[in-house]
């Protein structure tokens, strides 16, 4: 896969996916763009779901706008 495809496929990626292309590239070809970007995209998938973990059913107070 090319830059340019890359980039416009990965964010409808799922964090299991975005992983499993990071290891196949660092077993494949190993181009250090292709490895930080997949990298990238998957610390903040993975931070997604993490934080949603911890949080999980936090209430949070209602916070008034100033005006």
């Amino acid at each position: 896969m090319n830059w340019r495809d890359l980039n416009k496929v990965l964010p409808t990626l799922d964090e299991d996916t975005v992983r499993r292309m990071l290891e196949d590239e660092r077993k494949g070809e190993q181009r250090t763009t292709v490895l930080v970007r997949l990298h990238q995209r998957y610390t903040i998938l993975r931070a997604a779901r993490e934080r949603s973990e911890i949080l999980g059913d936090a209430m949070f107070p209602e916070v008034m706008a100033l005006t």
